[in-house]
This record gives structure tokens, sequence and C-alpha cells, in this order.
């Protein structure tokens, strides 16, 4: 080998540079263990909310330390910013796809407009995009043109006064398209950059944001991130802070008065009428009738006397802002009360434009405020939040907890109006946010200059902090729904570190042994170049900032398995150079040579399925084609280089090293099985797997996951074990629709529900997370809260320890992306077999095999997913699975194939069905060694590494068993049998042969 200097220098360089950027993770790691005792010491579990306690003093601590030289000049702040980065399956967190909603972009262009054809084209739309792939602007703009003589640039539509620069009245359908979808890209644009602002500010350590595509969606990852309401509320709040003049009480005392003799009026009308009176029926009755359909359990509604005033908490005060005060409970109803048109007609023509908004509730009395704004035509607040140019936490005059705000010039202006006005009327000024009213005072010292305000509320700190970080970054430009979200909670992903180390180290000393008992010296060289493959692999995993997930680690593990698979060509090939009587040194030249065009296409067909996973990928499943990638690379270097360098410096010892040890010597030799004669039975064997496997996957299906059908997925942890099939009854009487399987231990189930998977939004989330609750309460301990049971503390063992939600229109797009990464990585790597053997027989074998080997796991899973006693869902991780297991058979059979090509130039006198079996038989030592290896460490991980992983792991082992044999039994025979003259490639390859043999 040459430059053997500058690739021993090259490596220990390369070593030196992988453990500096691994040494910032061993010093965080040290330095949060620190605090993390500290804040033990501080909190004993007998403190009421130790474990918020112990956030805070950790958080303390790490703050106190962030800047103090640990070694060499690097500091803890130093280190966290370039440690290994975890991922959410190892550290807990949440990921989320917000969907920024499209149809809210072009109502804003639009000035909210009514008109006719604009409403006509959303709903279109809306409706589509239920079941179609296409973005939610192509779908509206199909729909306006469809309408006839519908003009985007109508006066009613976008050639309005706010878009009057860009669209005029003249111009066509076809020119406005594009400028509202540019209109739309910055509105986008600017929903990131808003959301990205909130997220620095949130204090999350390795966050990550990014816009995936043109759709309109963006991810959201906050590994290490505990409270998840809290998160969840300060991605999707809208922020609309707005600032208006408030009626005072008396002001409208009249018009209660009236409302509610009105409401009761209706009420004995709609009681006193028949069913046989259907000539005296109104269209007011229906509205009537629906308005107090919900009052009917109430006895006192139902006499009629006082429908609004019964409901009644307390009034309000005279010349205050507070018209009256209600239960929370009773909002909803009061507001249907006082939005009836018929109940708004009784409004005096100078309040015809008050608006109704609620108070922040009162977390006590569970009652709230109801406040009357002096609204306008077009229902704009004199005053609005795009004009706060800063916000900050503080507290005011008692104390309390506040945000003051800073405005800019305009705004600044403004407010001196509103608060002159005010104080010369002796009325209020409310500060509304997300239409709920937190602040209704008085100014009675005049005008407010300057522009400098303040809200005040019931709010926690961390409550003022956030408002203030929304305010301050900006409103979201339309409403962003979560359309998709991961959580898993820090107690569940310390268990994942611990599994996967655990399953990592078990099958890296199991495959470390073999080599040894295999190879006896040689296989010593090949672990010592094996534990340099990782060390590489986590070095440059830290220094590219990658997450390293636990689908990672398992690709770090498959990974091992390749490292040892080179290895085993370059020893199993300089055997048999050493069999053909050549010198030690002659035959270890020889053997690595010929064992390279071997291991650079295995590896390269293993390559390309990784990075159509890493390119169509989210989350974990690129986190493991990420390793994969790397791990590749890694491995060629060090099996090519690394292990030479060893075996050539003993070699230069004048010591002889055996390859073998007394057990494996003459193991697998002479081998004369002829593989072609028996390809009839394989045929008839496969046949009937893939007969079997079809008819179950059309008979019985396969086990969808949420990525794929839409739905949430909670796994709940119990203090006791607990009968599925009960907590699955029980779920059915809340949601219509679940399933409870046990995950993993007695007490800890996966449950999924399809109950209202078509609507977003944080209310939805809380409503179905509640329901859950109530429904599993006759499970849980007594004393475990709602709050405990949702999020709870970081060593928590009883509630919901992960969570996942998927809206169905996600849930088709990757099932689509799935379809299309599988397809894919088939004709990426027919391609390459194409363009590597230059002949399309090797490409039908090889693709032949890969679809026999998809259709039988595919046959397994559908089969056993019933009976098993682990996950066998079918979801992203599956398809993971899926095109590893492409890459490992592909793997195998070009090794196969790349032998056959060398038979061929070598051995041109004898017949193709000879040339193939002896190219087989010559294998069989490097192919069941290799499979015996990854297997062990497959099934290290399938029996170590975690329920999580489980059913991904399964699907591996069963696709290294079927690729084994379909590279012997399926992909070769294919081949030949498509040759239609068998001697032809024979032919064709001899003038080379006889060129070289000249040579």
């Amino acid at each position: 080998m040459q430059n053997k200097g500058l690739i021993k220098v090259f490596a220990i360089l390369f070593g030196l540079v992988c453990l500096y950027q691994l040494s910032f993770t061993f010093i965080t790691n040290n330095v949060e263990t620190d605090a993390e005792e500290f804040a033990v010491n501080q909190f004993s579990e007998d403190v009421e909310n130790y474990s918020e306690l112990r956030d805070q003093a950790e958080a303390r601590y790490l703050d106190s330390v962030g800047n103090n030289e640990v070694i060499a000049g690097i500091t803890y702040n130093d280190a966290k910013d370039k440690e290994l980065n975890k991922g959410l399956d190892l550290k807990g967190g949440i990921n989320v796809i917000l969907q920024i909603s499209v149809r809210d972009i072009l109502s804003g262009l639009a000035n909210d407009t009514n008109d006719p054809a604009f409403r006509k084209a959303i709903a279109e739309a809306d409706e589509a995009q239920t079941d179609s792939q296409e973005n939610y602007v192509d779908l509206f703009f199909e729909a306006f043109n469809n309408i006839p003589n519908a003009k985007l640039a109508s006066p009613d539509i976008f050639a309005n006064k706010t878009l009057s620069d860009e669209i005029n009245f003249n111009m066509s359908n076809q020119e406005v398209e594009p400028i509202i979808r540019r209109k739309i890209d910055e509105s986008i644009t600017s929903a990131f950059e808003v959301l990205r602002k909130r997220i620095d500010k949130f204090g999350v350590t390795q966050p990550n944001i990014q816009r995936l595509g043109n759709s309109g969606r963006i991810l959201v990852e906050l590994p290490g991130a505990k409270d998840i309401s809290r998160v969840k509320n300060l991605l999707q709040s809208t922020a609309q802070l707005e600032f208006w003049h408030v009626y005072k009480s008396n002001e409208l005392g009249n018009f209660l008065v009236q409302a509610n003799n009105r409401l009761a009026e209706m009420k004995r009308a709609e009681k006193a009428s028949t069913s046989e009176a259907d000539t005296t029926a109104t269209s007011g009755d229906d509205e009537i009738d629906e308005l107090l359909a919900d009052s009917a359990d109430s006895t006192e509604v139902e006499t009629g006397n006082n429908p609004l005033f019964d409901l009644i908490v307390s009034p309000g005060y005279q010349g205050g802002p507070v018209l009256a005060t209600f239960k929370v409970q009773d909002t909803a109803k009061v507001m249907d009360y006082l939005q009836n048109p018929q109940i708004r007609s009784i409004l005096p023509s100078d309040l015809r434009y008050a608006k109704f908004v609620w108070g922040v509730p009162d977390e006590d009395t569970q009652t709230t405020g109801l406040y009357a704004l002096r609204g306008n035509r077009n229902m704009e607040p004199p005053l609005s939040g795009s004009v706060i140019t800063d916000a900050q936490q503080t507290y005011d005059q008692l104390g309390r907890i506040a945000v003051s705000m800073q405005m800019d010039g305009t705004g600044a202006k403004v407010w001196e109006d509103m608060t002159g006005k005010a104080s010369n009327e002796q009325s209020q000024i409310a500060i509304v946010l997300d239409n709920i009213v937190y602040s209704a005072r008085g100014v009675s010292t005049g005008a407010i200059s300057g522009g400098r305000s303040e809200i005040t509320g019931d709010f926690s700190i961390t409550e003022g902090q956030d408002l203030a970080n929304v305010l301050r970054a900006g409103k979201l430009p339309a409403s962003a729904d979560i359309i998709q979200s991961e959580v898993v909670g820090p107690s569940l992903g310390q268990e994942a570190i611990d599994s996967g180390i655990n399953s990592f180290g078990i099958a890296l000393i199991l495959v470390l042994i073999w080599m040894i008992l295999y190879y006896g010296k040689a296989g010593l060289f090949a672990d010592i170049a094996l534990v340099v493959n990782i060390l590489f692999i986590f070095g440059v995993l830290a220094g590219l900032g990658a997450v390293l997930t636990l689908p990672g680690i398992a690709g770090i593990v498959l990974t091992i398995g390749m490292s040892v698979d080179a290895n085993v060509l370059i020893f199993e090939r300089i055997k048999e150079e050493l069999a053909k009587g050549k010198i030690q040194r002659d035959a270890i030249k020889d053997g690595f040579n010929n064992a390279l065009s071997s291991i650079l296409d295995a590896n390269i067909t293993t390559g390309l399925t990784g990075l159509i996973l890493f390119i169509l990928g989210t989350g974990p499943i690129k986190g493991f084609a990420t390793t994969l990638l790397i791990g590749i690379a890694t491995s060629l270097f060090t099996a090519i280089f690394i292990t030479r360098l060893f075996i050539d410096g003993y070699g230069k010892k004048g010591k002889s090293l055996d390859f073998s040890t007394s057990l494996t010597k003459n193991l697998f030799t002479n081998m004369n099985i002829n593989f072609l004669k028996k390809r009839k039975v394989a045929y008839v064997i496969s046949g009937l797997f893939i007969v079997v496997s079809i008819g179950s996957l059309f008979v019985q299906g396969l086990n969808q996951g949420v990525d794929f059908v839409g739905g949430r997925t909670y796994t709940v942890r119990f203090a006791d074990d607990v009968n599925p099939s009960e907590v699955q009854n029980d779920l059915v009487a809340t949601f219509g629709s679940a399933e409870a399987k046990t995950f993993g231990p007695d007490n800890q189930l996966k449950i999924t529900t399809k109950y209202k998977v078509d609507e977003e939004g944080a209310e939805v989330d809380e409503e179905i997370q509640k329901s859950l609750y109530e429904s599993l309460s006759s499970y849980l301990p007594a004393d475990l809260s709602y709050e405990e049971f949702v999020d709870g503390a970081d060593d928590k063992q009883v509630g919901v320890m992960q969570s996942m939600k998927v809206g169905a229109t996600i849930a088709d797009d990757i099932k689509n992306a799935s379809f299309w990464a599988v397809l894919g990585s088939l004709i990426v790597v027919f391609l390459y077999i194409l363009l590597r053997f230059r002949k399309w027989q090797f490409s039908l074998g090889a693709v032949a095999a890969v679809f026999h080997d998809v259709l039988v796991v595919l046959g397994i899973f559908s089969l056993l997913y019933k009976v098993m006693p682990f996950n066998m869902e079918i979801d992203q991780a599956f398809i993971a699975a899926i095109l590893t297991v492409i890459g490992y058979s592909l793997n195998d059979t070009v090794v196969v194939f790349d032998r056959i090509r060398e038979y061929v130039n070598e051995h041109t006198s004898w017949d193709l069905d000879r040339t193939v079996n002896a190219a087989l038989n010559s294998t069989i030592s490097r192919t069941l060694n290799t499979s015996l290896t990854t297997l062990v460490v497959l099934l290290a991980i399938f029996i170590f590494g975690g329920e999580s992983i489980r059913g991904f792991m399964f699907a591996l082992i069963v696709g290294v068993i079927v690729g084994t044999y379909s590279s012997l039994f399926i992909a070769t025979p294919v081949m030949f049998d498509s040759v239609k003259k068998k001697s032809s490639i024979q032919k064709k390859e001899k003038p080379k042969a006889e060129e070289a043999a000249t040579a």
C-alpha cells in the first residue's frame, strides 16, 4: 500500500479531532451532573412541587457557572454549543409541524371580503384540501377560475387599497396569481421569523426550525423542552393585541334588561307552540330553538323567567367596564344569546357596533367578566399590536406581575389621543389579547405621551415572560395549527438512552469476540479498526452538529455489521490467494485489491438508499440515514486503510499471520453446491410466500400507524398492570373509536384514537387529553392530577410518557412520500447496477430479489401483527427498515454479481451455469459470515434496545434472513434465466480476457 505515512498522519489527526469534538459532550455531561446533584440536595422529594423547584435550581446553577472555565479555556456555554446533539427520543421534548393557514392569509390580503365569488372559491378549496395533495393556493385559484366572470383584480377582492401599488383593476387573473403567491410566501416567511424569534427567547438549547417546501408548513424541534403545554401555546398563539375604548356598565344596563325580557318572551313563545302549529312557524323559530336547546337542563330557564339574568354571578359596578360576571361554563351560552340577531336588534343606534368579549377567567372562582368594546363598521381597533417595538415582563405598583410595552411613533400618537379621550370622558381603555380583555383601566392623569402601556393580569412569571416574548416577536400573520406532533417525556428519553447504550455495548462486544474467534489475530486487527470507526462516527456527528436518535444508534450498530462485512470480504479474498500458493505479502496485496470492487459496489448501493432516506425522511428517520451515511464513509476508510496498516505492519516483522483459527480453517472450503439446479424449488417456495403475502395484504391488511392514517397516539404508563381490553372498552365509550395495546411492560399501553382527527387547534388537543385523563382515571392513582398526567416531573413513572399527533392531510403526504422513497430507491439502484455491470439482466435479477424481499417482509408483518407481543405498526420507521432491507439485499446481491463477473473474465471456456455455481460457492463463506454477524447485532438491539424500536428491528432481522436467501436463490437465478444464450456473456467478455492474457 502506497502513502502509508500520509494515511497514518491523517488517521491520527482525524482521531484527535474526533476526540476534541467529543470532549465538549464529556464536559457538558459532567457540569450538568453536578447541577443535577446540586438541585437534588437543595430540594428533597418531600417538598411540594419539588420537580419544578429542582428544574429552577438546576437552571440557576448552570447560569451561574456558564461562563466559568472548565478546562483549557473552555466554558460550559462553549461546550454546550458544540456537544453531540441528542434527539427527542433520547432527551425528551417536542417535535411539531405547524401549518400556517394560507386561507387566513388570502382572506387578509382581500381585507376579509365577503365577495360571493371569493367566498365560494375559499369554500371549494377547503373541501378539496381534505383529500388533495396540492397546495391550498393552487386549489383556491383553480376553484376561482372556474367561476364565470370572476376577477381576482376586483376592488372587492385583491385590487384593494392595501395592494393598490401592485394590483390594478385591468389585470387578468393570470397576472394577479403570481403576485398573490409572492405575498403568501412573504407571509409564511414572516411567520417563520416570528416563530424563530419566539423559540430563541424560550430558552431551549439546540432548537431546530425549518420550512418544509412551499406548503406553508414549518418544522419545529425542541429537544429537552419539558413544559409541553407552554410550548404549544407559545407556538400557536397569534398574539392579536388590540386597544379599544370600552362602554361603561351603566351604558348597557337597559340593553341587558331588554335582552333578558326578549329572551324570556322567545322562550315562552317556544314553549307555547305545538307541533301542529306549522303555519305560525317563522324563520326565527329554528334560531330560537337552537339558541335555547342547550338550556333545557336548567330548571330556572325552563320557566322562561330570566334566561340571561339567572346566569349572572354578580352585576358590574356603576361606571365600571364589567357589565356582569358569569361562570366560565356559561360563557358560550351567554355569547350565543348576545349574538342572536333578534337580541342585537334591541341595541340603540349609538350602540349597534358594540363588540362583546370576555375577560381573563378567575382560576379560583371559575368566573369571568363580560365587556362591551366600542366597535365600528369594520370592527377595526383604534390601535393594534403592530405598533409594539418592545415588551418586557415587569411588576406593577402593587407588586403584581405585568408586561410593559413601548410603541413606535405612530402608535404613541394614537395612544396619546386615546388616553386623552378616556381621561376627559372618565372611561376605560381595554387591552385585548386574542379576544380576551386583560385589563380595562381608567385614565385619571390626562393623556399619556411617549407610547408606554402596561398589561396586568393573573400571570405567573413564565406566563408574563411568554407574553412579552410573543408581543416583542410580533403576531403571526395567520393562524398556526399543529398538524403533526411528537412529545417524548424526559424519563422515557433517559430509558431510551439506557437501552440504546446497553444494546450498542452488547452488540459491539459480540462482534468483537466473533471476529477473533473466526479470524484469529487478523480479527483482532479488524476489531481495532472497528473501534476506530465508531470513534470517527461519533466525532463526525458531533462536528457536523447532527442529531443522535435511537434509530440513529440502530444505524450505527448496522454500520458495525457493514464494517465487519468489508473486513470479511478482504479476509476471505486473502484466504483464497493464500490457498493458491501465494506468499503472504502478495496474498494480502491481491486480497485487498480484489475485494475493493465488491466493497465499493456494496456500500454505494446501500449509500444510495440511505441518501434517499435522508432527503425524504424527517426527525428520527433522518437521524438513522445520517448515521448510516457517515458510517458507510468511515467504514470504508477504516476497513481499507486502518486494517491494512496493522496487517502490513505485522507482516513486515516477518511474522506469519493466519486469517483463521483451528476451528474455522477449513470451514466452507471446497463447497460444491449446485445452486442453479435448485432454483425451480426456490421459485416455488418464494412463489408460495409471495402469494400468501399478497393474500394477507388484501384480506388482513397492515397495522397502519397514525403516520399513515392520521390520529393521535399516547404511550401511557400506569402504577399497576392493566388489562388492555378493559381500558379499550372505556376509551371506545368516550371517543367512539380507540385502540389500546400493551407496549412493553404490562403496565404500559399504547393508545390510539382517530377522534376529531380532521380538527386542528390547541383547544381540540386539550379536550382530547382531558377526556383521556377522565377515561383512565379509574386506573390511575387517586392523587394524580391532570397536569401531572400530561406533563409531570422529569422522573415521572405514571401518566403520558410519549404522545404523537398526525393530521389526516399530512398523513396522506407521509404515505405518498414513503411510496416514492421505496420506488425511487429501486429505480436508482436499478440504474446503478445497469451502469456498473453493463447488462440489464443483472439489474433485473437485483430488482426481482428486492421486490421479493419487500413483499415477504410486508406479508410477515400483515400475518403476524395481531399475534406478536410487540408493536408491528407500519410507520415512517418501518419505511426506513424497508429501505435498509433493500440496501442490505442489494449489498449481498452485488457481492455475488461481482464474483460472477470476475469468474466470467477468468474462465472464458466454462458454461455460464458452471461459472455462476462456482461464483456462488466461492462467496458462501462471506455471505453466511456477514449475515450471521449482522443478525447477532440486530438480535442484541431487538432484545435489549427498548420497545420503541423493536418492530423496526424485527423488520430488519426478517429482511437480513430473506435478503441472504434471495441473493443466492432469486437474484442470481433470475439473471441466469433472463440470458437467452448462456454463452453470450463469456463471448462478449472473451476478447478482454485474451487481451489481459496477452499483456
